[in-house]
């Protein structure tokens, strides 16, 4: 089954281009089934590119998904035209009533300032809790798993020597986790951040369990019982040219930046990059879609503030 977005949006006709199934909105309509509906808050600049990366693989699934996209109204994107935003885009206020079956907090390029400091942190804080009672299953996502991890649980970011920038081997350390379900033993996810969280401060917590991780880039996904709260803190979705546009844009800028870690074959800038995580982004939504959202969550949307905690991860 397809994903639901509006025909104009500009990933419609990227999703096309690729033979992604899109259902159009009168198809939709007419379909006696509820589909899932899935909220994204995009905190990216860039978010033509974002909400076309999510919607690929969010279409990639059996289930009927409605997509809606938010932005936040307390900044104003300097990288997105307004007409793009007011036409595809809905800020909190006029949304919080609503119910989701699934909320993705994407990431944002504040890392290096204190939660506080953040223009929008205070808004960000209220769907965060909003989410708690109105949306059965979010997914964090990079800054947005360590802006979720410091609201929810108090659990600190830490500066990087430098940035954590590639393609790094991961593996899974829950094998009961319905998340992990058909992982292989390896396999690869980008990164590009400059900080992290202390696997110690996750154990201490108490409330999360680590459901994968890797030598190079540290704790990689973290849940709660049940998944109402999912952290992964690398880039599963990025496309493949993703981390060749940052790096590209790094060197222009003057800034110290490496060559992406196993990225570029024989680490040859001017190659074509490999792309080894494809596989692995689809089967983490496709799991997330699947056993966190849609296995369940109640058909009767408004009565997700009743639903009680699960049991399975």
């Amino acid at each position: 089954m397809p994903i639901n977005i509006p025909n104009s949006l500009p990933a419609a006709q990227t999703l096309a281009d690729e033979n992604v199934f899109i259902m159009d909105e009168h198809r939709a309509e007419t379909q006696d089934i509820r589909p899932l509906e899935i909220l994204i808050l995009n905190l990216m600049p860039t978010k033509i590119e974002t909400e076309t990366q999510f919607a690929r693989l969010l279409s990639n699934t059996p289930l009927q998904v409605n997509l809606e996209l938010m932005n936040t109204k307390s900044h104003k994107s300097k990288n997105t035209s307004k007409e793009h935003l007011l036409k595809f885009y809905t800020t909190f206020d006029k949304i919080r009533k609503n119910y989701y079956d699934g909320l993705i907090i994407t990431g944002a390029p504040v890392e290096l300032m204190m939660f506080e400091e953040v223009e929008y942190w205070e808004e960000l804080c209220e769907i965060m809790e909003w989410s708690k009672t109105h949306v059965y299953s979010t997914f964090h996502v990079c800054w947005g798993a360590q802006a979720g991890l410091y609201y929810h649980y108090g659990i600190q970011k830490h500066v990087l020597p430098q940035k954590l920038f590639g393609v790094f081997p991961h593996s899974v350390e829950r094998r009961s986790s319905m998340l992990m379900r058909g992982f292989d033993e390896i396999f690869m996810v980008p990164h590009s951040r400059h900080t992290t969280v202390y696997r110690e401060d996750i154990e201490a917590c108490g409330k999360l369990k680590i459901l994968a991780s890797s030598p190079q880039a540290g704790v990689y996904a973290m849940a709660t019982s049940g998944g109402r709260q999912i952290f992964i803190t690398g880039h599963s979705e990025y496309d493949a040219l993703t981390l060749k546009k940052e790096y590209n844009r790094d060197k222009k800028q003057g800034l110290p930046i490496q060559i992406p870690f196993n990225y570029f074959p024989s680490d040859d800038d001017t190659k074509t990059p490999l792309v080894t995580w494809r596989s692995h982004a689809n089967l983490l939504y496709q799991n997330w879609l699947n056993y966190f959202v849609y296995q369940t969550t109640p058909y009767e949307i408004q009565t997700i503030p009743l639903m009680e905690q699960g049991k399975s991860l």
